[in-house]
């Protein structure tokens, strides 16, 4: 059988904050190498953001906690810490799965509460990490949300989506869907240094292609910026001529965070791959996790022009291929963080 050769109940060092986060099991496959499945059962599927927030949502959902593609920039590591788990190593291969994630959303969806408000997939980890491929559990969710009449989005920077495009397709034909890919890095080289685990930004332009032909108006997310490696005109408007290329609708581009565990982590990576740029960094940094006001205003100036030039600065489009009868898509679909 396919998962013959996996190991059941691997111990991981961190069993107590797993089993208060609903542990089942622990599974090791040779298919997914490196990589710890914790099996959990959550409690709740709909997770709420702070009134205080300024994203354009107020509803996400996370099939998964860690991200096997290891992107040493990610913002969401320090999540990991409150399993017991570390933000660095762990959070790339120590994988915590919502098996019955789809079933619980159902329920939540079904109160009579429940407003039909947008709810917002991969704002926190990649729901089409390669964990997607063995668990499946998107199908379950897309299903859910659109039987629901539940408007929804997706950020993702795995082709995986492509399996479940004719769900797509079909969920908007009955609720707003919008679709956001994100691709911020074209150097080969770099990468595979910075995104291990990330699928090419070939494959992902090509997502963008295969949106694009099925009627979505795709935005791209080319974030984050990595200041003094990404930032320098010829990469930027190679980058922003692909995404125009491969049919995207809109982009945008900010700088890269640096908050919490993700500083420690990634200055790391710096320091043993790009030591000269440390200076640098603690000037444009210091001591927090955000870039200087003029480096930000001076990447600004740098990015709008290649939009416009590109015309991935228009007003968002249709974002489904049929739009529904209802009422027509809510522009704050798209995706920000």
């Amino acid at each position: 059988m396919r998962w013959q050769a996996q190991t059941l109940d691997a111990d991981d060092g961190a069993l107590p904050g797993l089993t208060r986060a609903g542990l089942v099991r622990s599974v090791r496959t040779p298919e997914f190498d490196g990589i710890t499945f914790h099996e959990v059962l959550c409690k709740s599927a709909l997770n709420k953001m702070p009134e205080s927030s300024s994203l354009p949502f107020r509803w996400t959902i996370n099939p998964m906690r860690g991200c096997s593609h290891a992107c040493r920039y990610c913002f969401a590591r320090g999540s990991h810490e409150y399993l017991g788990l570390d933000a660095g190593n762990d959070f790339d291969s120590e994988i915590v799965v919502k098996t019955n994630v789809a079933a619980i959303l159902r329920r939540e969806l079904a109160r009579r509460s429940w407003q039909r408000e947008p709810v917002a997939l991969g704002t926190n980890t990649d729901p089409y990490q390669r964990a997607e491929g063995r668990y499946r559990l998107m199908p379950g969710i897309i299903g859910a949300l659109a039987d629901s009449g539940t408007p929804f989005s997706i950020l993702t920077k795995g082709p995986l989506l492509r399996r479940d495009l004719p769900l797509l397709t079909e969920a908007s034909r009955r609720v707003a869907v919008s679709v956001a890919v994100s691709i911020a890095i074209l150097d080969p080289d770099l990468h595979r240094s910075l995104e291990p685990g990330t699928p090419t930004p070939r494959a992902r332009l090509d997502l963008v292609r295969a949106l694009a032909d099925a009627g979505f108006a795709v935005h791209v997310m080319a974030a984050p910026i990595i200041p003094c490696l990404t930032d320098g005109s010829a990469h930027l408007d190679a980058l922003f001529a692909a995404i125009a290329d491969a049919g995207a609708d809109s982009a945008m581009a900010f700088p890269m965070h640096l908050r919490g565990s993700t500083r420690g982590w990634f200055l790391s990576w710096l320091a043993t791959e790009h030591p000269a740029l440390l200076r640098r960094y603690r000037q444009l940094y210091g001591r927090g996790g955000t870039v200087t006001p003029a480096y930000s205003a001076w990447l600004r100036e740098r990015v709008d022009p290649l939009l416009a030039a590109y015309d991935l600065r228009r007003p968002q489009g249709r974002t489904t291929p049929t739009p529904p009868t209802t009422a027509p898509p809510d522009p704050q679909l798209a995706l920000f963080a």
